[in-house]
Protein backbone atom coordinates (compact mmCIF):
# COMPACT_ATOMS: atom_id res chain seq x y z
CA UNK A 1 0.00 0.00 0.00
CA UNK A 2 0.81 3.86 0.04
CA UNK A 3 2.34 5.04 2.77
CA UNK A 4 0.08 4.88 5.44
CA UNK A 5 -1.11 8.30 6.81
CA UNK A 6 -4.48 7.50 8.84
CA UNK A 7 -5.95 4.89 10.88
CA UNK A 8 -9.26 4.13 11.38
CA UNK A 9 -11.38 2.15 14.27
CA UNK A 10 -14.55 0.68 14.65
CA UNK A 11 -15.50 0.93 18.34
CA UNK A 12 -17.47 -2.32 19.80
CA UNK A 13 -14.87 -5.13 20.39
CA UNK A 14 -12.37 -3.52 18.62
CA UNK A 15 -10.57 -1.27 21.16
CA UNK A 16 -12.99 -2.70 23.95
CA UNK A 17 -15.31 -6.05 25.07
CA UNK A 18 -18.35 -5.60 23.86
CA UNK A 19 -19.50 -8.35 26.75
CA UNK A 20 -18.81 -5.73 28.99
CA UNK A 21 -21.32 -3.74 27.70
CA UNK A 22 -23.54 -5.74 27.79
CA UNK A 23 -23.26 -7.08 31.37
CA UNK A 24 -23.29 -3.73 32.69
CA UNK A 25 -26.77 -3.15 30.87
CA UNK A 26 -28.07 -6.35 32.50
CA UNK A 27 -26.82 -4.75 35.88
CA UNK A 28 -29.15 -1.74 35.47
CA UNK A 29 -31.71 -3.83 34.14
CA UNK A 30 -31.08 -5.83 37.22
CA UNK A 31 -31.58 -3.10 39.45
CA UNK A 32 -34.61 -1.58 37.82
CA UNK A 33 -36.21 -4.78 38.02
CA UNK A 34 -35.67 -5.18 41.58
CA UNK A 35 -37.65 -2.14 42.53
CA UNK A 36 -40.10 -2.29 39.98
CA UNK A 37 -40.92 -5.53 39.14
CA UNK A 38 -39.61 -7.22 42.71
CA UNK A 39 -37.42 -9.59 40.83
CA UNK A 40 -34.05 -9.57 43.33
CA UNK A 41 -31.13 -7.80 41.06
CA UNK A 42 -28.51 -10.67 42.32
CA UNK A 43 -30.72 -13.67 40.50
CA UNK A 44 -32.28 -11.07 38.02
CA UNK A 45 -28.81 -10.47 36.53
CA UNK A 46 -27.70 -13.97 36.79
CA UNK A 47 -30.26 -15.08 34.67
CA UNK A 48 -29.58 -12.61 32.01
CA UNK A 49 -26.09 -13.52 31.77
CA UNK A 50 -27.27 -17.30 31.67
CA UNK A 51 -29.19 -16.58 28.92
CA UNK A 52 -26.59 -14.42 26.86
CA UNK A 53 -23.99 -17.43 27.56
CA UNK A 54 -26.24 -19.79 26.34
CA UNK A 55 -26.34 -17.60 22.73
CA UNK A 56 -30.03 -16.05 23.27
CA UNK A 57 -29.85 -12.21 21.53
CA UNK A 58 -32.61 -9.82 20.03
CA UNK A 59 -35.60 -11.49 22.44
CA UNK A 60 -33.20 -11.56 25.97
CA UNK A 61 -35.74 -9.56 27.75
CA UNK A 62 -38.65 -11.15 26.64
CA UNK A 63 -37.42 -14.78 27.79
CA UNK A 64 -36.14 -13.69 31.03
CA UNK A 65 -39.68 -12.26 32.37
CA UNK A 66 -41.35 -15.28 30.45
CA UNK A 67 -39.32 -17.00 33.14
CA UNK A 68 -40.48 -14.40 35.73
CA UNK A 69 -43.77 -15.20 34.26
CA UNK A 70 -44.50 -11.64 33.69
CA UNK A 71 -45.97 -10.86 29.70
CA UNK A 72 -46.34 -7.51 29.27
CA UNK A 73 -44.38 -5.70 26.08
CA UNK A 74 -44.88 -2.59 27.91
CA UNK A 75 -42.41 -3.76 30.29
CA UNK A 76 -40.18 -5.19 27.77
CA UNK A 77 -39.92 -1.62 25.77
CA UNK A 78 -38.94 -0.20 29.60
CA UNK A 79 -36.12 -3.12 29.96
CA UNK A 80 -35.11 -2.25 26.71
CA UNK A 81 -34.63 1.58 27.18
CA UNK A 82 -32.96 1.15 30.37
CA UNK A 83 -30.30 -1.39 28.66
CA UNK A 84 -29.51 1.75 26.32
CA UNK A 85 -30.29 4.80 28.40
CA UNK A 86 -27.82 3.27 30.90
CA UNK A 87 -24.29 4.73 31.97
CA UNK A 88 -22.15 1.76 31.38
CA UNK A 89 -19.25 0.52 32.95
CA UNK A 90 -16.66 -0.27 30.77
CA UNK A 91 -13.07 0.00 30.14
CA UNK A 92 -11.25 -0.33 26.56
CA UNK A 93 -8.49 -3.05 26.14
CA UNK A 94 -5.26 -2.68 27.79
CA UNK A 95 -3.57 -2.97 24.21
CA UNK A 96 -5.93 -0.60 23.26
CA UNK A 97 -4.14 2.08 25.29
CA UNK A 98 -0.62 1.33 24.52
CA UNK A 99 -1.36 0.98 20.59
CA UNK A 100 -3.33 4.64 20.32
CA UNK A 101 -0.41 6.21 22.53
CA UNK A 102 2.27 4.74 20.00
CA UNK A 103 -0.32 5.51 17.05
CA UNK A 104 -1.20 9.44 17.79
CA UNK A 105 2.95 10.55 17.09
CA UNK A 106 2.87 9.30 13.62
CA UNK A 107 -0.63 8.94 12.57
CA UNK A 108 -3.94 10.63 12.08
CA UNK A 109 -6.76 8.54 13.76
CA UNK A 110 -10.20 8.07 13.21
CA UNK A 111 -13.35 6.46 14.42
CA UNK A 112 -16.15 4.83 12.59
CA UNK A 113 -18.91 3.14 14.82
CA UNK A 114 -22.70 1.92 14.22
CA UNK A 115 -25.31 1.73 16.70
CA UNK A 116 -27.69 3.90 17.74
CA UNK A 117 -26.13 7.18 18.55
CA UNK A 118 -26.57 8.19 22.17
CA UNK A 119 -26.32 4.59 23.25
CA UNK A 120 -22.63 4.98 21.61
CA UNK A 121 -22.05 8.46 22.74
CA UNK A 122 -22.71 6.92 26.15
CA UNK A 123 -19.85 4.36 25.67
CA UNK A 124 -17.80 6.69 23.86
CA UNK A 125 -17.73 8.94 26.93
CA UNK A 126 -17.20 6.18 29.50
CA UNK A 127 -13.91 4.16 27.77
CA UNK A 128 -12.18 7.78 27.58
CA UNK A 129 -10.15 7.61 24.56
CA UNK A 130 -11.18 10.84 23.36
CA UNK A 131 -7.86 12.37 23.38
CA UNK A 132 -6.23 10.04 21.06
CA UNK A 133 -8.39 10.80 18.21
CA UNK A 134 -8.73 13.24 15.40
CA UNK A 135 -12.13 12.82 14.73
CA UNK A 136 -15.33 10.23 15.21
CA UNK A 137 -17.88 9.55 13.44
CA UNK A 138 -21.30 7.65 14.84
CA UNK A 139 -22.96 6.05 11.34
CA UNK A 140 -26.16 6.88 13.04
CA UNK A 141 -25.91 10.64 12.98
CA UNK A 142 -25.90 9.84 9.48
CA UNK A 143 -29.40 8.05 9.24
CA UNK A 144 -29.64 4.50 9.86
CA UNK A 145 -29.26 3.94 5.95
CA UNK A 146 -25.77 4.94 5.79
CA UNK A 147 -24.88 2.23 9.14
CA UNK A 148 -22.20 0.03 7.51
CA UNK A 149 -21.18 -1.18 5.19
CA UNK A 150 -22.25 2.00 3.55
CA UNK A 151 -19.19 4.16 2.36
CA UNK A 152 -21.18 6.83 3.83
CA UNK A 153 -19.08 7.24 7.47
CA UNK A 154 -15.98 6.00 5.50
CA UNK A 155 -16.36 9.28 3.31
CA UNK A 156 -17.04 11.31 5.86
CA UNK A 157 -14.41 10.04 8.22
CA UNK A 158 -11.85 10.86 5.37
CA UNK A 159 -13.13 13.86 4.81
CA UNK A 160 -12.27 15.36 8.41
CA UNK A 161 -9.35 13.82 8.47
CA UNK A 162 -8.30 14.51 4.64
CA UNK A 163 -6.38 12.05 4.21
CA UNK A 164 -7.56 10.18 0.79
CA UNK A 165 -8.63 6.54 0.96
CA UNK A 166 -5.34 4.96 -0.49
CA UNK A 167 -3.47 6.21 2.30
CA UNK A 168 -5.68 4.83 5.47
CA UNK A 169 -6.41 1.97 7.10
CA UNK A 170 -9.74 0.36 8.43
CA UNK A 171 -9.47 -1.85 11.44
CA UNK A 172 -12.80 -3.83 13.14
CA UNK A 173 -13.96 -6.98 14.44
CA UNK A 174 -17.07 -7.34 12.29
CA UNK A 175 -17.06 -9.20 8.56
CA UNK A 176 -20.51 -8.83 8.06
CA UNK A 177 -20.32 -4.92 7.92
CA UNK A 178 -16.81 -3.55 9.11
CA UNK A 179 -14.89 -4.11 5.67
CA UNK A 180 -17.22 -4.05 2.57
CA UNK A 181 -17.50 0.04 2.36
CA UNK A 182 -14.14 0.97 3.51
CA UNK A 183 -12.41 -1.57 0.61
CA UNK A 184 -15.29 0.00 -1.95
CA UNK A 185 -13.53 3.61 -1.01
CA UNK A 186 -10.29 2.10 -1.40
CA UNK A 187 -9.05 1.96 2.11
CA UNK A 188 -6.75 -1.09 3.14
CA UNK A 189 -8.53 -3.14 5.96
CA UNK A 190 -7.68 -5.06 8.78
CA UNK A 191 -9.89 -7.64 10.47
CA UNK A 192 -8.93 -8.02 14.45
CA UNK A 193 -10.28 -11.52 14.85
CA UNK A 194 -10.44 -12.35 18.61
CA UNK A 195 -11.57 -16.20 19.41
CA UNK A 196 -13.82 -14.53 22.15
CA UNK A 197 -15.54 -11.74 20.41
CA UNK A 198 -19.09 -12.12 19.03
CA UNK A 199 -18.07 -11.86 15.71
CA UNK A 200 -15.11 -13.97 15.81
CA UNK A 201 -16.69 -17.28 14.51
CA UNK A 202 -18.88 -15.38 11.64
CA UNK A 203 -17.21 -15.51 8.30
CA UNK A 204 -17.58 -13.03 5.10
CA UNK A 205 -20.75 -13.27 3.36
CA UNK A 206 -19.03 -12.67 0.21
CA UNK A 207 -15.16 -11.64 -1.23
CA UNK A 208 -16.25 -7.91 -1.78
CA UNK A 209 -16.65 -8.38 2.36
CA UNK A 210 -12.79 -9.81 2.91
CA UNK A 211 -10.54 -7.70 4.63
CA UNK A 212 -6.97 -7.41 3.31
CA UNK A 213 -5.44 -9.25 7.01
CA UNK A 214 -6.52 -11.00 9.81
CA UNK A 215 -5.17 -10.50 13.25
CA UNK A 216 -6.12 -12.05 16.54
CA UNK A 217 -4.88 -9.04 18.87
CA UNK A 218 -4.07 -4.98 18.36
CA UNK A 219 -0.88 -5.88 19.46
CA UNK A 220 -0.59 -6.75 16.04
CA UNK A 221 -1.14 -3.49 14.54
CA UNK A 222 1.61 -1.71 14.95
CA UNK A 223 4.48 -4.35 13.43
CA UNK A 224 1.47 -4.47 10.05
CA UNK A 225 2.05 -0.67 9.55
CA UNK A 226 5.52 -0.44 10.28
CA UNK A 227 6.17 -2.66 7.71
CA UNK A 228 3.63 -1.32 5.32
CA UNK A 229 5.75 2.60 5.55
Amino acid sequence: MNNLQAIVFDLDDTLYSERDYVLSGFKAVGNWADVNLGIDRNQGFTTLCNLYHQGVRNNTFNQWLAIHQIENPEVVTKLLNVYREHSPTISPFAESIDLLKTLTKSYKIGLVSDGYLQVQQRKWAALGLDLFFDTVVFSDSLGRENWKPSTAPFKLVLDRLNIPPEFSVYIGDNPRKDFCGARQLGMSTIWVKRSDSEYGDLQPPSLEYHPDLSIDSLSQVLELVRSWD
